[in-house]
């Protein structure tokens, strides 16, 4: 099994990369009208890198997508810009990982270039190679729904979208990262606080340290716990 893997991870290492494209609010397609689309769709190379932001390179966008706080935003990914068949693996080459999705409260979704992310989804891994975020993420056509605490404060904020492969083995993850520009309307009074990106992880975190085809393998949530409002 453990050969098996590491044969898995070589060939995965370049076979497949993959980009976080396009919002949905509720039903309707807003594809990259409020993402700050990144440069290509090459995975972060560093945990402590500034792309850990928003991304590897991100394009400025003027896009603000409007949601109602309590209601849905759906993030999607492909491997290819443009390309939303779902033929097509949204993030193939055995890259399994993670999917977690982080809100930040910012002046102006626009221009702003920091911010205190805190997590409001996340698939993980349950012990099944279908369970991991990634392969969820593939059986749905790249689309990753979660639902905007309706506790939250109104106004702007980034909504943060990151896939996190770990098929390269142990210390060696390749985060994959869009913000998209959303204004929240009619919420409540909540503000919570999170973790600023880069700094979120470290390659000391548990998740890092032991590669996935390990047989001591056990996933441990990266960063901070969901917050539900």
């Amino acid at each position: 099994m453990k050969a098996a893997f590491l044969l898995l991870a070589a060939v995965a290492s370049v076979s497949a990369h993959s980009t976080w494209q396009d919002m949905w609010v509720g039903s309707e397609d807003k594809a990259t009208t409020c993402a700050r689309t990144v440069k290509d769709n090459n995975p972060i190379t560093s945990l402590t890198s500034a792309d850990m932001f928003c991304g590897r390179g991100p394009a400025a966008s003027s896009g603000i997508c409007e949601v109602a706080a309590g209601s849905s935003l759906t993030v999607e990914m492909h491997a290819q810009p443009g390309d939303r068949k779902c033929a097509n693996a949204a993030i193939g080459g055995n890259h399994y990982g993670p999917v977690l999705i982080y809100m930040a409260k910012v002046s102006d979704a626009k221009t702003a270039t920091s911010g205190s992310f805190f997590k409001v989804a996340e698939d993980g891994y349950t012990g099944t190679t279908a369970s991991w975020g990634t392969e969820i993420l593939n059986a749905n056509c790249g689309k990753r729904a979660f639902t905007v605490p309706k506790s939250l404060a109104s106004g702007d904020y980034l909504v943060r979208a990151e896939a996190i492969a770990l098929h390269a083995g142990a210390g060696q993850p390749q985060p994959y990262v869009t913000c998209f520009q959303v204004k929240v309307t009619g919420g409540g009074s909540a503000t919570p606080s999170g973790v600023s990106f880069p700094g979120g992880y470290k390659l000391s975190d548990a998740l890092f340290t032991k590669a996935i085809y390990d047989s001591s393998f056990k996933y441990v949530s990266p960063g901070p716990a969901v917050w539900t409002g």
